[in-house]
């Protein structure tokens, strides 16, 4: 059996409703607010370490590298599980599936707040992402489930605004805590959050299962796409180490095509594919997975190099720096609901064009912040991006979920989800070696114009990509103050310039997203439901 022959299957009917929903348990809205909690808590995650990042690294004594996973290790984990977590809601019913997340991932945290290793928060990261997982795809299935047709879409609606406003709040919540408490709390806030969602969960959410639910899974297909992903960023992130001409950078990058490859033959030939590739078959649909690639490696990518500049350039605490990041955080809030009008009067392909442009010009506009720019010139830049990521944040369950089939709907969510996850992982990445290779590159350079009398340190070239001055280091090892305003500002230029750089790319990115969007349109399953259940 191929995979066009489970496209072709009768859509499997839902568990139907047995009239309007009484008491608490099943209640639509009531179902609305209980997921809320729990997409909230891990898309608040996928961000709000970003301010924690530079914490955790001097208190634990990280390399960039290791950095990097924190954010890259989460991300992955999420996105590789996504799909194969929707199949298992599928089999197993959504309501224990959430439940079962939101209990694994609140474990996890605390777990992350009590490590002393930077190996043991990349792990416990990675365990986060993958109960993370199990909650998004089966928050959807629970609202598809529980409302009706006419208000699924306000439903979605609001559970998108939700996940935006959380990954945007993530910097402002992140600097109030490791501020006034540590970084550890960054984590520890989300066990009394998953209790209360894990409460409201048993009393309120309702068991739904189709009633032809899979009964099988496609585990090679899960190791392929899971070792393709993996090759693929770790030989980006090693690039900055190994050089872009290194034969074991080309040759992860090489393993990642191989496996790719593999993972597409094997899933024309298994009965229940992980992904049926047929579904790419709708242009629309396929944007509305590039488009969400793209995005997310622009603004997950540039975010991560934001909060170095911060703090590091311009000695910012996290509290400071988040509230900095207000007008980003702010107008995502305040625009996701006029994107949400726009996009219904006129089709996402207008708003999502517009969005992506007006996001290019905010990343181009971040390659001018330097140590002299004031708040007002960046409050302008990171509120433009905010307003720019809002149509995309809003419109990519119609793009995606309303071109796919009625009967793979669960997976096309999924699949916006995962790919908004590997979207962040590969920006971080790859904006992560630019950064790296740049600051490489200038550094030695930019010693040696400084005219400084003694010769520059591999660990000071290290400090240039956090943007860190080790003061207190430079001092103990009996250097004059002079001397260590000129170290200072070396590390300082290096580090923006590096920035600059990644912000370039980061609006190349975004403008190839602008013109993917303009093949992306209203999909003709965009207003159905697949529940029947009343309000």
């Amino acid at each position: 059996m191929t995979s066009q022959t489970t496209i072709d299957k009768a859509p499997p009917p839902q568990e139907p409703a047995a009239g309007p929903a009484k008491g608490l348990r099943g209640h639509p809205w009531l179902t609305l607010f209980s997921v809320a909690i729990g997409v909230m808590m891990v898309a608040l995650d996928g961000t709000i370490v970003a301010i924690a990042n530079p914490a955790i690294q001097k208190d634990l004594g990280a390399t960039l590298a290791d950095v990097q996973w924190i954010t890259n290790g989460y991300l992955l984990a999420l996105a590789v599980a996504l799909i194969t977590a929707g199949k298992l809601g599928d089999r197993f019913g959504h309501r224990q599936t959430f439940l079962i997340g939101i209990a694994g991932f609140a474990l996890a945290s605390g777990a992350i707040g009590l490590s002393t290793e930077i190996a043991l928060v990349i792990t416990f990261r990675v365990l986060q992402g993958l109960f993370g997982a199990l909650l998004m795809p089966a928050a959807l299935g629970l609202l598809r489930a529980t409302f009706p047709a006419e208000k699924l879409n306000m439903a979605i609606g609001i559970w998108g605004m939700v996940i935006g406003a959380s990954t945007a709040g993530g910097p402002i919540v992140g600097g109030l805590l490791v501020e006034h408490v540590n970084w550890q709390s960054v984590f520890f806030i989300n066990v009394p959050v998953g209790i209360v969602a894990l409460a409201f969960g048993l009393v309120i959410l309702k068991d739904h299962r189709a009633a032809n639910a899979p009964r099988s899974f496609d585990i090679p297909g899960i190791v392929l796409l899971s070792g393709a992903m993996f090759a693929v960023v770790w030989g980006i992130i090693k690039a900055g180490e190994w050089g872009w001409d290194s034969p074991s950078t080309w040759a992860w990058l090489g393993a990642s095509v191989v496996l790719f490859a593999v993972f597409a033959v094997w899933e024309t030939k298994v009965a229940e594919p992980l992904i049926p590739l047929a579904m790419f078959r709708s242009v629309p649909l396929s944007a509305g997975v590039v488009l969400m690639v793209l995005m997310a490696i622009a603004f997950m990518g540039g975010l991560f190099f934001v909060t170095f500049f911060l703090q590091g350039v311009h000695g910012m605490s996290p509290v400071d720096s988040g509230l900095h990041l207000l007008p980003l955080t702010g107008m995502m809030i305040v625009s996701s609901p006029l994107a949400g009008v726009l996009i219904t009067k006129f089709g996402p392909r207008v708003p999502l064009v517009g969005g992506m442009v007006a996001t290019a010009a905010a990343m181009f506009g971040m390659t001018t912040l330097s140590a002299d720019t004031s708040t007002f010139m960046m409050s302008l830049w990171f509120g433009l991006l905010g307003l720019g990521l809002a149509p995309v944040m809003v419109g990519a369950t119609e793009v995606i979920v309303g071109n796919a089939p009625m009967e793979l709907s669960g997976v096309a969510g999924g699949l916006q989800q995962a790919a908004m996850q590997v979207g962040g992982a590969l920006g971080t990445a790859v904006l992560g070696a630019i950064m790296s290779s740049k600051v490489s590159a200038d550094f030695a350079g930019n010693w040696k114009e400084a005219g400084i009398p003694i010769p520059a340190d591999p660990k000071l070239e290290e400090a240039a990509e956090f943007a860190s001055v080790p003061t207190k280091e430079l001092a103990k090892a009996g250097l004059e103050p002079p001397v260590i305003d000129k170290i200072g500002a070396v590390i300082h230029d290096t580090f923006v310039s590096g920035m600059h750089l990644a912000f370039t790319v980061a609006g190349a990115v975004a403008v190839v997203a602008a013109l993917v969007a303009t093949l992306t349109k209203r999909g003709e399953n965009a207003d159905a439901a697949a529940g029947s259940a009343h309000i």
